[in-house]
């Protein structure tokens, strides 16, 4: 038997089956949503969780097309997965309805007017797709609404109700009610906060929601997903028949992402288990509900890299999936409390903070803890655990695992980088170069009071610091770790003219704020004991200006030395 194909950007289960993909069975989500009597469901997960194929293995699962031949090839597609050894009254309902299936993931554009088109245009591919029902209109005027929808000339109000006019239609010439599946409902509410066309945007899904949803005759169920909830501007207004599962519900955690059965299934079926740990720190630990699973979309991909290269390095695939612009407002909007608690994520501690599980996009920037709650609801840390205190819902958040730990490191660089490219820091190396230690120091402790380090303030974070700092230089080229003398210098700042003076740093890690004088002291001496200036003596240098350079914390004291 050939060796299954692992599904890399495939969303459409069809593809999968047909196309001797391998597939983590999650067809079993059939049984719960049939088990909860729920009128409509909606999961909100993070981006890259699996919501595209499941509402994709759903459609075909449930969809009667019309064509009993289709209806067989459908049906066939779930020979041999879960939901088949299950009772008969879950398997009544294959191919017994119909599906109106959108996705609304494009509707990313700079203004109302470009995502209303977009929004258009995948309402009427919708309509085209159950075009065979068309000619079974009996009704002139349904005709005439049904070719102003599909010729993109309807009235937004005809948009904004197609759903309920659609599911109608539907209904009307099958004879049975409609499922609705929604996937990706927030893309346009989260685009049109950051683009300045929210309340347009906000009132359109409303409407489209309200009439499909709440007060529809023709609907049997429907299931939505998305990141984040945004209740509080009244998407759901009034809709009582709808069941939210955020990260936090226990209802239905193992159905989005891989648990650790599944996935250790995956590393058995490629003989890979050899790298079972490395995987799971890199891509394991999000907390849904009481169940930890994997990033599917991180661990499929990392899976088909060491199949190729057991050896092969990990890295953050997720980063590549988002523009993880909340990372960003995060570090620069956080202040120094927040910068603090950041630091102590990245070096593996935790943060008791109150859930709210309707913020919206109006509360990132707002005062508060809101941003940890939009960063635990998009991914980028997950609750260990959940409990009631009083009228308030707390949680222990903490970063999921090394792959999102990457993900704040590059984004703090960049941002770091971004700032201090926005500085004037002329003062800052002509008091280098002049061997002006007090008012370098004060620069530092300024920089180092605004950044956050990943490092636990390793000597790596330190020499990044620096080394940052002077890649701005004009007169002097920075070299790190370069040998020279008797060892290697940590940092040489090497001038462009021959006249010019050489600057050597020698960094020093301490473990208490009192010893910061002795330990730059002694990386002065070190300076002078490993003759780290022969080198550049040898090239006919003839100035020199040597800092011992000791940090603690965000703390630092500067010993010189001139020529």
């Amino acid at each position: 038997m050939r060796t299954k194909i692992l599904p890399i950007g495939l969303e459409d289960y069809k593809d999968i089956i047909d196309g001797n993909h391998y597939y983590v069975d999650k067809t079993m989500l059939i049984r719960k949503l049939r088990d909860s009597g729920g009128k409509a469901h909606l999961f909100l997960r993070p981006r890259r969780f699996g919501k595209t194929l499941t509402l994709s293995m759903l459609k075909y699962f449930y969809e009667d097309t019309g064509s009993a031949e289709q209806n067989a090839a459908n049906r066939e597609l779930f020979d041999g997965m879960k939901i088949m050894g299950e009772p008969d009254s879950y398997r009544e309902s294959m191919t017994a309805y119909p599906v109106i299936s959108l996705t609304l993931k494009s509707a990313k554009q700079n203004t109302f007017q470009g995502a209303l088109s977009v929004l258009k245009e995948t309402v009427a591919s919708e309509f085209k797709r159950h075009n065979a029902i068309y000619g079974k209109l009996t009704d002139k005027s349904d005709q005439d609404r049904w070719n102003r929808v599909v010729s993109l000339k309807g009235e937004l109000e005809e948009y904004a109700t197609s759903l309920l006019f659609l599911s109608g239609l539907l209904y009307e010439v099958y004879g049975k009610r409609v499922v609705i599946l929604i996937d990706e409902y927030d893309v346009p509410l989260e685009s049109a906060y950051f683009k300045g066309y929210y309340d347009e945007m906000a009132g359109f899904i409303r409407s489209m929601f309200e009439s499909a949803l709440k007060t529809n005759p023709s609907l049997e169920f429907a299931v939505l997903t998305g990141c984040l909830r945004v209740s509080r501007e009244s998407i759901f207004t009034g809709m009582n028949n709808l069941l939210i599962m955020s990260v936090l519900d226990k209802r239905f955690g193992e159905y989005y992402g891989f648990t650790q059965e599944e996935f250790d299934g995956i590393l058995r079926y490629y003989q890979r288990e050899s790298r079972k740990e490395d995987l799971r720190r890199w891509y394991n630990g999000y907390m849904i509900g009481s169940q930890r699973v994997y990033n599917p979309w991180s661990a499929v991909n990392s899976v088909r890299e060491i199949i190729e290269d057991e050896a092969a390095p990990l890295r953050p695939y997720w980063a590549n999936t988002s523009s993880n612009d909340i990372v960003r407002i995060l570090v620069e909007k956080s202040g120094a409390r927040g910068r603090g608690e950041l630091e102590a994520l990245l070096a593996g501690g935790t943060l008791i903070k109150p859930i709210r599980e309707d913020i919206t996009y109006a509360d990132l920037t707002r005062p508060g803890d809101n941003l940890w709650n939009f960063m635990l609801f998009t991914g980028y840390l997950t609750a260990l655990s959940v409990w009631q205190d009083g009228r308030n819902i707390m949680a222990e958040l903490a970063i999921p695992n090394e792959e999102v730990i990457s993900i704040y490191e590059n984004k703090i660089r960049e941002w770091f980088n971004d700032s201090v490219r926005q500085r004037d820091l002329s003062g800052f190396y002509k008091a280098v170069v002049d061997g002006g230690a007090q008012i370098a120091e004060e620069f530092l402790r300024d920089i180092l009071g605004k950044t956050i380090s990943y490092y636990d303030y390793a000597e790596n974070y330190y020499h990044g610091i620096l080394t940052g700092l002077f890649s701005g230089m004009e007169t002097h080229i920075a070299r790190s770790n370069r040998e020279s003398g008797l060892g290697r210098p940590d940092i040489v700042l090497t001038p462009l003219n021959i006249w010019g003076t050489v600057v050597i740093i020698e960094i020093k890690i301490c473990e208490k704020a009192m010893d910061m004088e002795k330990e730059a002291q002694a990386a002065l001496e070190q300076i002078e004991r490993q003759d780290y200036e022969s080198e550049y003596r040898a090239e006919g240098f003839q100035s020199f200006v040597r800092y011992g350079a000791a940090f603690y914390k965000k703390n630092v004291v500067l010993c010189v030395k001139g020529a």
